[in-house]
């Protein structure tokens, strides 16, 4: 199972997102530093400020959420996807769109992680 890490502002936050909106199973949860959550057969790791993941770097940078990385969510009926996620409060930062490849929509998670619902053309 690929594993996949957000840092994230809040754990708590994080996990109600993941788990209430998009439809996460959370698998386990330490305190407010890390929770692991799954969805299909991807696992995500969710770091917040007090895991070892948001130490600085040698350099004194401190990593911190946001960025344009994301997981990508692959779905069948993404319309139907969408109109679910909306009524759930799931706040989309772009429209669908549709290129060669699929559809896809961007969602923002609580501390502005982005996530990608895709929807693979017919081949």
């Amino acid at each position: 199972m690929p594993q996949f890490r957000h840092l994230v502002d809040n754990v708590d936050d994080a996990v109600a997102f993941y788990r209430d909106r998009l439809g996460f199973e959370l698998l386990q949860q330490f305190g407010p530093a890390m929770a692991r959550l799954c969805r299909d057969d991807l696992e995500l790791w969710v770091a917040g400020p007090m895991a070892s993941a948001s130490q600085p770097m040698p350099d004194g940078t401190k990593p911190g959420p946001g960025g344009w990385n994301r997981i990508v969510i692959m779905v069948n009926g993404i319309e139907a996807e969408v109109d679910r996620l909306r009524d759930n409060g799931v706040t989309f930062r772009s429209d669908l769109v549709a290129g060669p490849g699929g559809k896809q929509i961007l969602c923002v998670d609580s501390s502005g992680n982005h996530v990608e619902f895709f929807e693979p053309a017919d081949r």
